[in-house]
This record gives structure tokens, sequence and C-alpha cells, in this order.
């Protein structure tokens, strides 16, 4: 699925339920290095009938989005989570050392089963 193209008709309330705290728990995975924790919450179309998919084929969107291998090391901060069907919005602070924070905004999509499926991420500009 391609990020804001709608699946009709959409998920139901519980796996959309579902999919946010996937996302919220995406974000302590990553705050705390854990890929292993982080590729568990994403889907990957190879998973079907396979519990062991290529996660590198896979899994990269999501990944390189919440743990980039060159990218700051920090902290997620969460202000907000808003989701409605198969598309879950994530607004908050990354904290990166040396005191560097940046505001963010990280679209998600899900699947069937919850599991995450896409991000894309949006950052705030300063316009001072």
């Amino acid at each position: 699925m391609v990020l804001g193209e709608r699946r009709l008709p959409p998920p139901s309330d519980t796996v959309t339920a579902v999919g946010v705290d996937h996302v919220r728990l995406s974000y302590l995975y990553a705050d705390e290095g854990d890929l292993e924790g982080l590729e568990s919450l994403v889907h990957c179309k190879g998973q079907e009938g396979s519990l062991h998919a290529a996660p590198s084929t896979c899994r990269s969107q999501v990944l390189d989005v919440l743990a980039p291998p060159e990218g700051p090391k920090g902290r997620h901060r969460l202000l907000r989570v808003i989701a409605d069907g198969d598309c879950i919005a994530a607004v908050g602070r990354f904290t990166s050392a040396p005191a560097t924070e940046v505001e963010f905004a990280d679209i998600f999509t899900i699947a069937d089963d919850g599991l995450l499926t896409g991000c894309r991420r949006f950052y705030s500009v300063s316009t001072t």
C-alpha cells in the first residue's frame, strides 16, 4: 500500500487501536536501540505463511525513519497520536545530543493485523 492510499473498508477500531499501540512501542524500541523489537512491529508482505521473511527487503521504510543507521541517537517525546482507520499520525519532539531538539510529525500506515507498513517523517521549520 502506498502512503495516502486508503483501503476500503478501513480496518476495525480494534485493529486501529492495536496499530496505535504499535506506533507508541516503536518509539520506545527506537530510543532503546532495540531493532529486533522494532522489526517485530513491522508488517512484511512476505510474512504470510512464512515466519522467516528477510527483514532487509521488506522492513526498511519504518526502520529508515525511526532507527536510521547513520542517524543521531536520542529520545522521542510524543505529544499527540491521532488515528483514523489505517492511518496514524504521531507528533512530538526528538532530542539528540548535544541538546538538539526538533519537532516532527510521523505518518504511519498499518496493515489488517495492526502492524506498521509504512512511515513518513515531516519536520517543523523554524520561521524565526
